[in-house]
């Protein structure tokens, strides 16, 4: 179901006469972080001498243009919507998001420096699902040069298993490299309750409880409930008297001892002490966000 909150509409009077959209932010309650792929379209990266680049990595449809191009405040690569029709539309599947997750996704956009004049571009993002109406939303006025509106935000509530999100430039015609670019799509949801399992916990429920397993341990139990609770000796003719199990968590108290007391050379906060210069020179200089893990997460180093 669509929990994005009704638009509210400002009109300011430009020499054009053009209207600016503004969305509320919805979805506020969506706090735990959703993975996108390569939401900053920086791989791959596009080569000095080329303004664009096709294809993107984790993205359908997608048209990089490149950070010089994209002129985005943080220095990203701009990925550019596809045409309304398009057969491959610029689109991208959100991996962690389950069925019936709420999910609120945010993004920047900007109606590309090859655009002197006119109002602001509309584009429609899609996502899955009868209840998951489209958004509808427009960039801000072209201006002859990148003109970016910084916190785009569209609620959903998944109708899949990694849902698909889709954008698509609404207008009729457009050059290929001219098209509006969007970048830093990220996410944010609420993950539905785990399902438990069909069932209930008893593994000898239904069918099971004719196999040889099940029918021992219910004669078992009948046999138990026989005896009185006081009497030790009804009970370990039953039950016997655990030595097996007491053999077992004595052989692996003894290997736990045994492993420890092995002499080693080096402790293995030095060894991994050792690596940390090799990691740091390898890392030096890549920006935190081309990187799978932050280096907040790295231990040692």
């Amino acid at each position: 179901m669509l929990r994005t909150s009704p638009a509210r509409l400002l009109a300011i009077t430009l020499s054009s006469a053009c209207a600016l959209v503004l969305t509320v932010p919805a979805g506020a309650e969506d706090t735990e972080p959703v993975t996108v792929p390569n939401g900053t379209f920086a791989s791959p990266a596009v080569p000095p001498d080329k303004t664009h680049v096709t294809g993107a990595d984790g993205w359908s449809g997608a048209l990089v243009m490149s950070a010089a191009w994209a002129d985005h405040p943080r220095g990203y690569q701009g990925g550019l919507l596809a045409l309304a029709g398009s057969t491959e539309p610029l689109s991208t599947r959100l991996p962690n998001v389950r069925t019936g997750a709420t999910v609120t996704l945010g993004w920047d956009d900007s109606p590309n420096s090859c655009v002197s004049s006119g109002g602001g571009r509309p584009y429609t993002v899609k996502v899955a699902g009868p209840a998951n109406a489209p958004g509808s939303f427009t960039t801000n006025v072209p201006t002859g040069k990148t003109n970016w509106y910084l916190g785009r935000t569209y609620s959903f509530t998944a109708a899949e298993d990694r849902p698909q999100v889709t954008f698509i430039f609404d207008g009729a015609t457009a050059s290929p490299t001219c098209r509006p670019m969007i970048t830093d799509v990220r996410a944010k949801q609420t993950a539905p309750p785990l399902t438990p399992p069909k069932g209930g916990s008893d593994p000898c429920e239904g069918d099971a409880a004719n196999t040889p397993e099940c029918k021992d341990l219910g004669d078992a139990e009948g046999e138990i409930d026989k005896c009185p609770a006081t009497s030790r000796e009804c009970l370990g003719s039953v039950a016997g008297d655990g030595k097996q199990t007491n053999d077992g968590i004595d052989q692996q108290t003894t290997a736990v001892k045994d492993f420890g007391d092995i002499p080693r050379e080096e402790s293995p906060e030095a060894a991994a002490q050792d690596l940390c210069p090799l990691s740091n020179a390898l890392t030096e200089g890549v920006p935190p966000e081309y990187m799978v893990v932050p280096p907040s997460q790295w231990g040692q180093c």
